[in-house]
């Protein structure tokens, strides 16, 4: 039986938060924007109750509701391309002159990529390396930093290698400067106890399959007052922030997926944390096998290794009848990961990688098939040992 240990690529919804979900496809269908008639006044309290629920999960709910606000989005690209270029583009039209964009060269292409097309559109970019750790240099971001940067943007947690970035530290830096805090939460929400005001994080995007929740929603949690520009225009949804019919079902399932997510994660963490000790204990045992990233700060969930002497393709052919993984972000389509590269690992060493992400349903009998399936691989690919 195949074993999926891809779960930083996606979760299987949640059967209850399946559940919660249903009578707002069919039964409850109304427009949330409807609100003069009954069933579109219980659309939109709803979505109210389930802003309530996510402000609530993320350490927002004491806050004065014009400080704190969750703009619900199709996911984490979506939240970070308004987090970003909303920043940008209300700058431009107050007038401002902060043009400097400040993130790390690891970050996922969600970020990357407005970033960079900002940089051909006026501002300036500054990709900052990181150790071979995969960790940021506090440092040199401390001295990249200036009057003219606009906004920096650090995830919490690499989607490729599993490393947590010292958010806390972070945020103490921009705060102190005044510079908006921009967080990619997407690997990290339902997963941490991760409170943005706590930790200096003003903008924290998150989504809710990498929780357990359906595809196709997402979030934007802003922890302070900041001008965003809107970048989905055609209606005043959402304080004018995000044009467009609220996907309601989407909304209540977020909700439900991170109040179960909350409520197992230390249990959870505590789980995977050993499961992913003995995949680890075992591959390391097999020889010739390298640890991606720092061993900790980490998620409990994640594990990435190379795979010494043998070419990347062919161990992912051998290992694909019996497990479900990754060798890199499920976004990249096919490219040498520039994660890994930001690591110092060469193009053939990127592509010998394995990224397992291991999930709520994941048995220590999967990871024991892992172990073997790897040594299977080893010993076609490598031949006997002399």
């Amino acid at each position: 039986m195949l074993a999926y240990l891809d779960h930083q690529a996606t979760t299987p919804c949640d059967p209850a938060v399946v559940a919660a979900m249903a009578p707002w496809w069919t039964e409850q269908f109304a427009n949330p924007a409807s609100r003069l008639h009954r069933p579109g006044l219980l659309a939109a309290a709803a979505v109210d109750q389930a802003r309530a629920q996510v402000l609530g999960q993320l350490g927002l709910a004491g806050h004065d509701p014009a400080d704190a606000e969750v703009i619900f989005t199709s996911g984490a690209t979506e939240a970070n391309n308004l987090a970003l270029k909303g920043l940008a583009e209300a700058e431009l039209a107050a007038g401002g002159s902060r043009r400097q964009l400040v993130t790390l060269a690891t970050e996922h292409r969600a970020v990357l990529d407005p970033l960079r097309y900002l940089a051909r559109h006026g501002f300036r970019l500054s990709e900052l390396p990181v150790g071979g750790d995969g960790l940021v240099d506090l440092d040199q971001l401390e001295a990249a930093l200036g009057p003219d940067t606009l906004v920096v943007s650090v995830m919490a947690a690499n989607n490729e290698i599993g490393v947590l970035q010292p958010l806390a530290a972070i945020g103490a830096l921009c705060r102190q400067r005044g510079i908006p805090f921009h967080c990619d939460g997407a690997q990290a929400v339902g997963h941490l106890a991760l409170k943005p005001a706590e930790l200096g994080i003003d903008l924290l995007s998150l989504s809710a399959h990498k929780f357990y929740g359906p595809k196709g929603i997402g979030a934007l949690a802003i922890s302070r007052p900041l001008t965003l520009a809107p970048q989905l225009h055609g209606g005043g949804q959402q304080g004018g922030l995000r044009a467009g019919t609220l996907p309601v079902p989407l909304i209540v399932g977020l909700a439900a997926a991170l109040n179960l997510a909350q409520a197992d994660r230390l249990e959870r963490e505590q789980r995977l944390g050993a499961l992913r000790d003995q995949l680890w204990q075992g591959l390391e045992a097999l020889g010739g096998i390298g640890l991606n990233g720092a061993a900790s700060p980490r998620l409990a969930h994640n594990l990435n290794v190379c795979v010494g002497g043998v070419e990347g393709g062919a161990l992912h052919r051998a290992l694909r009848r019996q497990l479900a993984v990754s060798g890199g972000s499920a976004c990249s389509s096919g490219e040498p990961s520039h994660v890994l590269a930001a690591l110092g690992l060469s193009r053939l060493e990127a592509a010998a990688s394995i990224r397992f992400g291991l999930g709520r349903a994941t048995t220590a009998a999967e990871i024991g098939q892992a172990i073997e399936a790897v040594a299977g691989a080893l010993s076609q690919l490598r031949g006997p040992r002399g």
